[in-house]
């Protein structure tokens, strides 16, 4: 019974020609009640690597600010960028430590260097990569969308219509998401920071 105050919540991780894009909705919701219709799910972790989240909010602000902190150490360290790779990596091995009390939190981490990057990981630190994600009680929805439409050769505009249509699309069915999206992409030009309506 427990699983029914598991918090809900969509986000999706698409890579596209010279970048990645990560997108989630703003709600929170506890349950059936929604705590919250403006809450931000997307974290810029490094300047080339970010992440979105399903789940709680709360664990995935304090697991970013963690693997930030740490990957700016590491970029002193060794006085270059550290790898999306390497963030996806520390981060699983931070989500795998708490594993008998659990980060409850989804995660889709997306980075760009010479290419493109897309890792899931689950509250136990489950690495998985991927040409493209979605995470939370939305995900089924979202999944439907990028299946049928995801190409390798999308460049940046076609990746944020086919995330604002996976979103939108989730929110449709799952109570838990809706009230607007939160668009993070991060490519060869920079990273950039976006929301839009449903």
């Amino acid at each position: 019974m427990a699983y029914q105050f598991f918090p809900g919540a969509t986000a999706v991780g698409i890579s596209y020609e010279n970048g990645v894009l990560l997108a989630s909705e703003k709600r929170v919701s506890f349950g059936n009640f929604i705590v919250n219709k403006n809450t931000k799910k997307t974290f810029v972790i490094t300047d080339k690597v970010g992440a979105a989240c399903a789940g709680m909010v709360a664990d995935m602000n304090v697991l970013a600010r963690q693997v930030s902190a740490l990957a700016t150490i590491r970029k002193l360290e060794i006085r270059r960028d550290v790898p999306p790779n390497s963030i996806a990596k520390l981060m699983s091995v931070i989500m795998f430590e708490r594993r008998y009390f659990p980060l409850l939190t989804q995660v889709i981490v997306g980075g760009f260097d010479t290419k493109s990057h897309i890792y899931t990981l689950d509250p136990l630190g489950s690495l998985l990569p991927d040409e493209y994600a979605a995470v939370g009680s939305g995900a089924e929805m979202a999944l439907g969308i990028l299946d049928a439409q995801y190409s390798s050769n999308l460049n940046e505009e076609e990746a944020l219509k086919l995330a604002i249509k996976a979103i939108r699309s989730s929110a449709q069915r799952d109570a838990s998401s809706g009230d607007g999206i939160d668009i993070l992409s991060i490519g060869d030009k920079g990273s950039r920071e976006e929301s839009h309506k449903i």
